[in-house]
């Protein structure tokens, strides 16, 4: 028998659901698979939302059982929660890519926020307000939201059933530059503190960058990342400031870093080069560099390549550490 990327996928995501009793069926979709709640990031009213900004959900597939949708102009950012039916007490927060122009929500955040939760783990969904829609601090909202992210999740440990010392945070591609922006700014002051939430450390217990775009140096940078983040000619000092492989710190957290050498949509230097940059500080970091892969792949698109294997690595290595 021969299974396609949509069988895979399927079998994948009816794993959380054994054992609920209360699910009629197991949904055959991805879009059909909704999170267990969602909580705002920030109180009611708190943020200034650029006039004109609409939230918009675009769905870039054609395929019923593979969908591929993005999130557009965010003005409610927020955390969807997939609880698993038998937490372990671990809680891994995930930054999904999308160029920093939106975020991706099947591919990049639903995917592996139902494998985590077949397992144990609480996963949490981070959908990060966008650079270039008209927030002031433009290039240090994403990380704001990251850390109040990581607060939130902390503050909620007795209510979600979560260690607060065993908590992720993982991003992809864009959102890979979220990551290892917390990574190396956990406890930078990018937003003034709004409720006791804000009293908790920002600073995650380990932290994987996916396929990541990590460098503003225009030579490796991620174009659409680097402008959107940091408009048109941005300065040298901005430049240094949002490129984390510059920023390394004894006290970050452990890393974990997946990259394909044939991404042609960012360069494997990204990755290189903040494995270079935290073994020369003695941070721990595992890294993992595949033949093959390209970019956004996955769970889904991984499928038939060695690459495929990564979420087992990731899985192991975060045993290693403690958080699983």
């Amino acid at each position: 028998m021969t299974l396609d990327r949509r069988h895979l996928l399927a079998a994948g995501l009816a794993l959380p659901f054994a054992g609920r009793a209360a699910q009629a069926a197991v949904p055959t979709r991805l879009a059909d698979v909704a999170p267990d709640a969602s909580i705002a990031l920030w109180p009611e009213g708190h943020l200034a939302v650029p006039p004109g900004l609409v939230e918009r959900v675009v769905q870039r597939s054609n395929d019923a059982q593979a969908s591929d949708r993005m999130l557009e102009h965010i003005t409610r950012p927020r955390l969807d929660i997939f609880r698993p039916a038998k937490p372990n007490g671990a809680a891994v927060v995930l930054a999904p890519g999308g160029g920093y122009r939106y975020v991706v929500i099947d591919k990049e955040g639903y995917e592996l926020a139902r494998w985590l939760a077949a397992r144990g783990v609480t996963a949490y969904v981070l959908f990060y307000r966008l650079p270039g829609d008209g927030w002031a601090d433009r290039a240090d909202v994403p990380l704001a939201d990251a850390q109040r992210a990581m607060r939130l999740v902390r503050s909620r440990a007795a209510v979600d059933g979560i260690d607060p010392e065993r908590v992720a945070f993982g991003g992809f591609s864009a959102g890979g530059h979220v990551a290892t922006s917390l990574l190396t700014r956990f406890d930078a002051q990018v937003y003034a503190p709004v409720d006791a939430a804000d009293t908790l450390s920002a600073r995650p217990d380990a932290l994987a960058g996916i396929y990541p775009v990590v460098s503003m140096d225009a030579a490796i940078a991620h174009p659409g990342s680097r402008g959107n983040l940091l408009g048109p000619e941005p300065s040298a000092a901005a430049e240094a400031l949002h490129s984390p492989e510059r920023r390394v710190r004894r006290d970050m957290p452990p890393l974990w870093l997946l990259h394909a050498e044939d991404d042609s949509v960012v360069p494997v230097a990204n990755s290189v080069r903040l494995r270079a940059a935290a073994r020369a500080i003695g941070n721990p970091c595992e890294s993992h560099f595949f033949e093959r892969g390209e970019h956004g792949f996955g769970l889904m698109k991984a499928a038939g390549l060695p690459v495929a294997i990564w979420p087992e690595l990731l899985w192991n290595w975060l045993g290693s550490h403690g958080v699983v």
